[in-house]
């Protein structure tokens, strides 16, 4: 369903919670906030063949077949297909986790809501039998449009309570919770990228969070296990990358646009984070795009 599906733009439009995807070819690492608007929120992504990876700073999350990834807050992240073919394409299905519906299902059951430890804004588990089997009927609602206005939000719902209740009910759960640290520091996190080019303030981000500067500091590393100024290096360098691949842009302006007076900065810091110079790699992010439209 998702190889027939992952084609067709209507897919989308039917259910707009949903994302399907198919590459025959490994793709380069592509910043998530330069793909569909679906993965810049807090997100559920499986794969049914193949393998992904995600990384997030120095950390890395692989997963193949039968996993899936979970991102509560909008992380700095990079993906990219490592695994797929002509004859075995990479599958993958994305779904929006909504914390409005969340919040609902909290109120009307008894799940716990207090979590003993924080959760981290991002982790990779294994599938299982009773979340496969709510997805797998969701998918099939886009042979039956006619069935999606009063089968798809029960789905959904169902899709999250086993969620809720599964290896990362702790970090779904705090979404639904507007008093959660997560929530509290998602308000920070959107400021960060909304104003990424700007002088960021520790104590404005803060009081932003309504948290003490040393909870504020605390409480960010553990969701996004990055200093709020290394989350916002991560967000002008995916930024800048974004630009390089859309277009050949003079390299000291698009750093400069992302917040950066210095080129020679820039460039250094660019060069750590994605192993070549800034000219260089949007070059083979450019070419690398060209050949995978080609392929599909």
């Amino acid at each position: 369903m998702i190889a027939r599906h992952a084609e067709a733009p209507q897919a989308h439009r039917l259910l707009p919670i949903i994302m399907v995807a198919a590459s025959n070819l490994p793709t380069p690492p592509f910043a998530y906030m330069a793909e569909p608007a679906l993965l810049a929120e807090p997100t559920f992504g499986l794969v049914a063949q193949g393998a992904k990876r995600v990384v997030l700073g120095n950390q890395v999350f692989d997963y193949a077949a039968g996993q899936y990834l979970i991102f509560s807050v909008d992380l700095p992240l990079s993906g990219s297909v490592v695994q797929a073919s002509a004859t075995e394409p990479f599958l993958g299905f994305g779904l929006k986790l909504k914390p409005d519906v969340i919040a609902a299902l909290l109120l009307e059951t008894s799940a716990p809501r207090k979590v003993k430890t924080e959760p981290p804004g991002i982790a990779v588990s294994d599938l299982t039998d009773d979340l496969l089997d709510p997805i797998v009927r969701l998918l099939r609602l886009l042979d039956r449009p006619e069935d999606v206005a009063v089968l798809a939000p029960a789905i959904e719902r169902e899709i999250l309570w086993r969620l809720i209740n599964g290896a990362q009910g702790a970090m779904v759960r705090q979404l639904g919770l507007a008093d959660s640290r997560m929530t509290q520091i998602g308000r920070a996190i959107r400021w960060i990228r909304d104003h990424h080019a700007e002088t960021v303030r520790i104590e404005d981000l803060a009081n932003m969070a309504g948290m003490s500067l040393t909870s504020f500091h605390r409480h960010f590393l553990g969701v996004t296990s990055l200093s709020p100024l290394q989350f916002q290096k991560q967000i002008r360098l995916q930024e800048a990358r974004s630009r390089l691949l859309l277009s050949s842009q003079d390299v000291a302006a698009v750093g400069f646009a992302v917040g950066y007076d210095s080129p020679s900065q820039f460039s250094r810091e660019y060069r750590r984070l994605f192993g070549a110079p800034p000219g260089q790699d949007g070059e083979r992010l450019r070419r690398s795009k060209e050949l995978s439209d080609a392929a599909h």
